[in-house]
């Protein structure tokens, strides 16, 4: 324990992080692997996404798991913000409208991730909506009528097993703070350069699964 504390605090007096650094302004399809985040609805809403997000927060909304964003991602860092990036026009979004929460978050989601994918818009958001269909949900997370608790690695395991070559490691769980603890909020599947298959994640992504021991899955509403 003792060498583990000392290789650590050598590690971040170095200049190093334990937390992935974003890299503002890199060049477009510098990336070694994709996140894709799934947002779990009703989680978001109760853990203040509401004010952000309102209508994926109407009363009667009835979702579920919805895209969030699809992500490029390093080993150790993660660029945002890549330039130029080509124009969004409106048949782009229409591949993803039901896929994910509103046009506004999609703008925001091609500005800050998609532009340093390298791809088009049209291109982008095709793979997003690919994805989408491609990804199986656990039968337990489609439609539950009622809020239930289970450990983040359960999430985990739901997802390897409605999906064959998905493993555990190849996903990371996110909670939220909300009325009653610690909430469902994403889960970060890990993905390779080309889409095509699952892959480990790099331990800056494994460490954004949540800590807590048990986890609230809200119903959706």
């Amino acid at each position: 324990m003792i060498r583990i504390l000392l290789a650590v605090a050598l590690f971040v007096a170095a200049g190093g992080s334990l937390a992935a650094r974003e890299i503002r302004g890199a060049a477009p399809g510098d990336f070694d692997l994709y996140l894709l985040s799934l947002t779990w609805s009703p989680g978001f809403c109760a853990s203040g996404g509401a004010s952000r997000q309102p209508d994926q927060c109407d009363a009667g909304s009835r979702l579920g798991f919805l895209v969030h964003g699809l992500w490029p991602q390093g080993e150790r860092d993660y660029p945002v913000d890549c330039n130029p990036g080509g124009f969004v026009q409106r048949r782009d979004l229409a591949v993803v409208e039901g896929v994910m929460p509103s046009e506004a978050l999609a703008r925001h989601e091609w500005r800050k991730h998609g532009t340093c994918s390298g791809l088009s818009p049209s291109r982008y958001f095709g793979a997003i909506a690919a994805l989408h269909r491609r990804v199986a949900l656990p039968q337990a997370y489609q439609a539950p009528t009622q809020a239930a608790r289970t450990a983040p690695i359960e999430i985990e395991r739901a997802f390897s097993e409605a999906n064959p070559g998905l493993r555990p490691d190849m996903m990371a769980v996110a909670c939220g703070r909300g009325d009653r603890g610690a909430v469902l909020t994403e889960v970060r599947l890990c993905l390779s350069r080309d889409l095509r298959n699952f892959r480990s994640c790099p331990d800056v992504v494994k460490r954004q699964t949540c800590r807590a021991r048990s986890i609230l899955v809200p119903a959706v509403n």
